[in-house]
């Protein structure tokens, strides 16, 4: 069982490599993206707060930037097959989940300002510091909620194994990513746009 676990969330990464991440602008905010998650994970355990802000702030804007706006959307030519297709086989989050993702998220301190005690659950903030840490505690929250919200969603679409393995990708693809990309800043600066080395890896798996 562990054997398949694993075969299955190398299976999940390297389709996440290979469909998502053709560009050299895409894999360097994927690379600061994942330091600043690690520095967010540790920050979890000291003050949970900073950690929610620098994980969205940084880590999560960097990278669902890198996927929207530097991300050819054409056809696939190394994977042969169209946009549209590799978006309706997407595991997890598509572009159209991760838009309603980054709304709620981007709308979340809108909602506490018009409402400091957001429906009771907080003692109405008097200071901007206040109200910072209070939507950090949102933000949290938001985060924990999408990671779970799209794994009990698999288990349902797919199969327990499949969502289990998903939110352990998650979880994990700060480490990986520093691995895979930490070469694509250097790349990037001597003007490569797109990763020549997918079309030889594609053919060779």
């Amino acid at each position: 069982m562990i054997k398949n676990f694993m075969q299955e969330l190398r299976t999940q990464r390297w389709d996440d490599h290979r469909y998502y991440h053709h560009s050299r602008i895409n894999q360097s905010l994927h690379f600061v993206s994942a330091a600043s998650f690690l520095f967010a994970y540790v920050m979890l355990f000291i003050d949970p707060v900073v950690s929610a802000l620098v994980g969205w702030l940084v880590s999560m804007t960097s990278r669902q930037a890198g996927h929207f706006f530097f991300e050819p959307k054409g056809y696939d030519h190394v994977n042969h097959a169209t946009h549209e297709h590799k978006e309706e086989i997407k595991v997890g989050y598509n572009l159209q989940r991760k838009v309603v993702l980054m709304v709620i998220w981007a709308l979340s301190p809108a909602v506490l300002y018009l409402d400091p005690t957001l429906l009771g659950m907080f003692a109405p903030w008097e200071t901007t510091a206040d109200f910072m840490r209070q939507v950090a505690k949102i933000w949290l929250a938001i985060g924990i909620g999408g990671l779970l919200f799209r794994t009990i969603h698999l288990f349902f679409i797919r199969d327990v194994e499949t969502g289990l393995v998903w939110m352990t990708k998650i979880i994990t693809d700060p480490f990986s990513d520093l691995k895979l990309y930490y070469k694509a800043p250097i790349a990037l600066m001597k003007g490569e746009l797109i990763d020549p080395g997918l079309e030889k890896h594609v053919k060779h798996a």
